[in-house]
């Protein structure tokens, strides 16, 4: 039999991520530049070159937590690193965005995307909580750009592509870059005080949890047009995408619900719009997810639902068990409702079981429905346990932070 920690303990929670963080830390730094992005199992790296918008950011985010938790000297070194790899190579020498995939220093795929450049946005703020105070006017300098390039008043969202030189924008529409806006617009808010940050979040969440989700049976789809009427077709061939997958997601669904209560634990004092929508929309978000996604024979949370509602792709991601669980931790401390808490520990010893490296450290990124290894990747760029350590640190700040229930 299974003997699980107790992860309603943040120092053990808290060991878990510096666990995680040691199968990264110091491989992952290239001394040439930046980080490596590509990890086998046991932390091999597969591809020394390649450079991805996603990973760049996201390593700056958790060196930048870690150093903030545990105060160790070289995580601070290898956030300086991780930041002056996204500023001088990823972002354009003229300033006019960043570049979304890089062969070492090359610019291999120079497209603008909302979604990696709410993540520049997440990685800044996140850097100058952690003391580095070069970044702090770089928060502003990308929510100016994310607001000149890709924020439309008339729809109040975020679009999501754009050329390169700009010319040309995208009829495609996504929810995933808004609901990551909203993320980094909350650390923007966090490291700056900028009352801007906080009123761009709640009506960014509002628009697609409320508005968008009514045109889509009060649920969040991935993918619309650009008249943000939702695409029930986009990527339906390719339901596996890395970042447009096809059909409802339960773990955005999650995702989201976390976001909601961070929103609404935020708001007071500094919005005065109607917050009384935040909880009970994050509950029927967080309540569909399990409901609906749940697999009831070999545990964990699928990756995907049709629009009938109806698993779709029964895979298990790391990332949807991680997120799912924070957003249980901070609904039950929300709302002191104990079904939220029987949810977190049946998210976490299934991931525990499943999921977590105790070898090696990490998380194995992708499992089939009857929880077996699809490949030795660990971590292929966008992952670098971004959601796995995030989501501790999201759940530590929960339940050690005044409770609202």
């Amino acid at each position: 039999m299974t003997t699980f920690p107790n992860f309603r303990s943040p120092d053990q929670l808290l060991d878990h991520a510096r666990h995680t963080m040691r199968f990264y830390h110091p491989r992952a730094i290239d001394p040439a530049g930046g980080m490596f992005h590509y990890f086998k199992d046991d932390g091999a790296v597969y591809d020394p070159r390649h450079r991805h918008l996603v990973s760049s950011t996201r390593f700056v985010f958790t060196y930048a937590m870690a150093y903030r938790q545990f105060g160790d000297p070289a995580y601070l070194d290898g956030l300086q690193h991780a930041v002056r790899f996204l500023r001088d190579a990823h972002r354009a020498p003229d300033g006019s965005g960043y570049a979304w995939m890089l062969d070492g220093c090359d610019v291999e795929d120079g497209t603008q995307h909302a979604y990696g450049q709410a993540f520049v946005l997440l990685a800044y703020s996140h850097a100058t909580m952690a003391g580095l105070e070069e970044t702090r006017a770089w928060i502003g300098e990308t929510f100016d750009l994310m607001e000149a390039r890709f924020w439309n008043a008339a729809d109040d969202l975020y679009a999501d592509e754009a050329s390169q030189d700009w010319r040309t924008l995208s009829t495609y529409r996504g929810q995933n870059a808004n609901m990551h806006a909203v993320e980094a617009l909350l650390a923007a808010h966090q490291a700056t005080g900028e009352a801007r940050y906080l009123e761009r979040a709640y009506l960014v969440a509002s628009n697609i949890t409320q508005r968008q989700a009514a045109r889509c049976g009060g649920l969040i789809w991935e993918h619309y047009d650009d008249q943000w009427q939702p695409d029930w077709k986009f990527n339906i061939d390719d339901p596996e995408n890395l970042f447009r997958p096809w059909g409802y997601q339960p773990g955005h669904f999650t995702e989201w619900a976390k976001l909601l209560v961070q929103l609404e634990a935020r708001a007071p004092g500094v919005l005065t719009d109607d917050l009384s929508w935040l909880l009970p929309t994050a509950e029927r978000l967080f309540k569909v997810a399990v409901e609906k996604g749940w697999d009831n024979e070999f545990g964990g949370v699928a990756y995907s639902l049709a629009p009938d509602l109806t698993v779709c792709d029964s895979h298990k991601y790391f990332w949807v068990q991680a997120e799912s669980a924070a957003a249980a931790a901070l609904l039950g401390t929300r709302t002191g409702n104990d079904a939220y808490w029987t949810w977190y520990e049946r998210l976490w010893q299934y991931s525990w079981s499943h999921f977590v490296d105790h070898e090696h450290g990490a998380w194995y990124r992708i499992l089939d429905r009857e929880n077996r290894k699809l490949s030795d990747e660990k971590s292929p760029a966008g992952k670098v346990d971004y959601h796995t350590m995030g989501a501790v640190y999201d759940i530590v700040a929960a339940m050690k932070g005044p409770r609202h229930g």
